[in-house]
């Protein structure tokens, strides 16, 4: 069964929509891409404009809860989480970030 992780991040204040986007997409996914293996779908939803105080919605897929552990247990390794964490600092509120594991229903109709 298929495991999806959800982020749900808020943009640097010092940062115009389109460098918050063009960061996200040009340094951060392919940082996130390189420490966390096993990521099978990688999607951003920009919001046209700040919803509970969130700019995009991020969504990981990883095929089962195996490469779950081991994409996670990689990412909070000392390594991996200081890494990211300084990534993040260029482009996000890091303080409103909040993620979960949704229990997603449903599919294509």
């Amino acid at each position: 069964m298929t495991v999806k992780l959800m982020a749900f991040l808020k943009a640097s204040p010092h940062l115009s929509r389109e460098e918050f986007v063009a960061y996200y997409e040009g340094r951060h996914v392919p940082l996130i891409r390189e420490i966390m293996p096993g990521i099978v779908d990688y999607r951003r939803s920009y919001l046209p404009q700040a919803v509970g105080g969130f700019d995009v919605v991020t969504e990981l897929w990883f095929n089962d809860r195996d490469s779950f552990d081991r994409a996670m247990a990689l990412a909070m390794s000392s390594s991996g989480a200081a890494r990211i964490a300084r990534d993040e600092e260029n482009f996000l509120d890091r303080s409103a970030t909040v993620i979960t594991l949704p229990d997603e229903r449903g599919g294509p109709v």
